[in-house]
Order: C-alpha cells, then structure tokens, then sequence
C-alpha cells in the first residue's frame, strides 16, 4: 500500500509567494473564549472491527473554525489544542447550516479539540455520532512548535513544501516526514471506508487538508494555495477511494461564514 500511495503522489511546481500567501490566510484570526463541550466525553477510535471494503467515496474535509490558537500567531499543534473562539462557534453553528443539505452519512473529526467543537453543529443537523480519528490530525510541528507564525515559510512548512515537489523524505525537524504524513492520512481514510461510509464528513486543519489534497489528487491545481486557501470553515470535496486515487470536485476556501 505504502509504494502505491507514494507512486500516486505528482511533483507539482511550488510559487513561494502562493505559499506564502496561503499561510497567511490560514493563520488569520481574531477572539478567544474557552469551549462548553467536553473532549473527553466525544467517542471515537482509531482502526475499525468493520468489514473492509473497497467502494468509491465522497469526502468532504473541513477546516476547523476558528480557534485561540488562530489568534495568538504562533504555530500550535500540540494535542488537544486550543478551543474554538466565540466567532469560532458562530462560525461552527453557520457551517452546519451551509452543509445541511449534504447528506453526510458518517462524521469523523481529528483528536484535536478545535474540530470535534466545530463538528458539533454539522453532525447533528445530520443526526451522526462523531468519530475522533487520530490520522487526521495538524502536521506536528516539531521543534517549530510555539514559533510566530509568520516565520512559518522558512521553519515549519520547509518540509511539507518539498512534499508538494515529491520529496518525502525531507522532514521537519523533531517530527514527520512526507511519508509518515500521507501514509496516516491515508490510513484514516481505510478506516472510514471500512466502516462502510460513502459520503463521510471530515473535520481537520488547514495544513493538512491542503498538502494532502495536492499531494494525491489527480486534478491538484497549485494556484488554489493563493487564489482560494483554506481558511477556517474551508472545504475540500473528493471523489474516489484510497485504491483508485482521488479527484477534487468542489474547492471552497472562503466560505462567508460570519
């Protein structure tokens, strides 16, 4: 599986000024608030008794909204993280409404707070349970943990840049390389579709659905990073399956979500 996925991975040409453009607007944020849900009492698992499966899926990934961490301009990836700011929750609440019509059979969030407290809303409207799944959690970044943010160019996102150029060997110092990140990633999305989920909604950050979206979609268009970057309550929509490779079929990185 692993020589596979990598295989399926196409050196993309990298602008640093797209880059850097996407950075700065998947960091921007204003408001702090601590949360009224509980992590520890959210379910969930990693890996799966189901049976497998091997059926195409839709997979809608979704940024969390926005949180403290956003706000305070450092890199913060440490689990669980930061809660959802007051705007956050707002944004949350707005999301589910903008998705109601989606028809999500499964939920699935990271294990960092930020996105079980921003799924919250969506699954309910949809009257799912939320799976935490620890595969589809934020880059770890390693010794760039607590740097300003705006530093992140020439520090944490070095590694994950040369990723896109299909170097996954490069790694981010005291963390993961491009391997590691896809092969994770890759195996969460096993896991959903073992469950027997063809049209899972799945809450995780903006770095990570952005890299991963364009190390392995067969349609990734690099210019999304400057023209339409994840920022908080983005949305990414996929076709396809873990075999098969995937294709982008909805880009939503601006949703006007208050």
């Amino acid at each position: 599986m692993k020589g596979f996925l990598t295989m399926r991975i196409r050196p993309l040409r990298l602008s640093v000024a797209v880059m850097a453009t996407a950075v700065a607007a998947t960091t921007a944020a204003t408001g702090v608030a601590s949360a009224d849900i509980s992590f520890g009492s959210l379910g969930g698992s990693f890996g799966s008794s189901f049976g497998s499966s091997d059926g195409d899926m839709v997979i809608t990934l979704v940024r969390h909204a926005e949180s403290a961490g956003n706000l305070s301009g450092l890199v913060d990836t440490k689990v669980p993280g930061p809660d959802l700011t007051p705007r956050g929750r707002t944004q949350a609440d707005n999301l589910a409404v903008q998705l109601a019509d989606q028809n999500f059979d499964c939920g699935f969030a990271s294990n960092m707070v930020r996105t079980a407290q921003t799924a919250a809303p969506t699954v309910a409207e949809h009257d799912l349970s939320l799976d935490i799944q620890p595969g589809f959690r934020e880059i770890e970044a390693g010794d760039y943990e607590g740097t300003p943010e705006a530093e992140a160019l020439s520090g944490y996102l070095q590694a994950p840049i040369k990723w896109l150029s299909g170097d996954l060997n490069a790694r981010i110092p005291g963390s993961i390389d491009g391997n590691e990140f896809d092969d994770r990633f890759d195996e969460a999305l096993l896991d959903v579709q073992r469950r027997g989920c063809t049209n899972p909604v799945i809450f995780s950050h903006g770095g990570t659905i952005m890299f991963w979206s364009m190390m392995n979609a067969d349609n990734a268009d690099m210019s999304k990073l400057g023209t339409d970057p994840m920022r908080n309550g983005g949305h990414v929509t996929l076709e396809g399956s873990p075999q098969k490779g995937w294709t982008i079929v909805d880009w939503v990185g601006h949703p006007d979500l208050g």
